[in-house]
């Protein structure tokens, strides 16, 4: 499975090496493990977790790069995380670069993550409360697949710092309101990603 994820990632620009590779295995397996007991995710094949989940949530690499957006040193925030996407993804991609917090109120899914970072040796912190009752602020939050765009953008606009960017990956519908915050990017082995970017403005 990860000579096709290495495959895919490579023909969409993103280079991952063997280290990082092994990281998704463990990960992959976990997940696989954990589901038959606790369902994380509606996704149960192998190969569609590494295209859906992993590959998925590896095209905010190229999104970041598309915008120009530095993400060294930079706090990011997974709001809605589920089982760890696209949050985990983007720590075994950028390691020690970035600050991860995954915001998650689901208990089962929160131990899962804490117990993924124990496995993947990745450090990161997992907030096991509504995204709503967070007082910290991030420079960065995304979001995939949590639920109505514009609530996630209410929701995810306070935990930002000012000038923050909130990034929702969507599929193929887009409020008209948003589109002009709407990139849309294509990627091999998947179908048509759209990324809302927004940024928090003063006042």
């Amino acid at each position: 499975m990860m000579d096709l994820l290495y495959k895919l990632a490579k023909e969409n620009g993103i280079e991952l090496s063997q280290a990082q590779l092994e990281k998704f295995e463990v990960y992959l397996n976990m997940l696989l493990k954990w589901n038959r007991a606790y369902n994380l995710t509606s996704v149960r094949k192998k190969e569609d977790i590494v295209i859906k989940h992993f590959l998925d949530s590896l095209t905010l690499v190229k999104l970041f790069e598309a915008k120009g957006i530095d993400v060294s040193g930079k706090k990011i925030a997974d709001f809605g995380s589920g089982a760890g996407f696209p949050g985990v993804p983007l720590k075994i991609y950028y390691e020690e670069k970035i600050d991860l917090y995954l915001i998650e109120s689901v208990g089962k899914k929160c131990i899962f993550l804490e117990m993924l970072s124990k496995e993947l040796g990745l450090k990161y912190t997992v907030l096991c409360e509504r995204a709503e009752k967070i007082q910290d602020k991030f420079d960065i939050v995304v979001s995939r697949a949590t639920g109505e765009t514009f609530e996630v953008l209410k929701i995810g606009k306070n935990l930002l710092k000012e000038n923050g960017l909130m990034v929702i990956m969507k599929g193929k519908d887009v409020e008209e309101e948003l589109k002009p915050y709407t990139l849309s990017m294509h990627f091999k082995g998947l179908p048509e990603r759209k990324f809302v970017v927004v940024q928090k403005w003063s006042g």
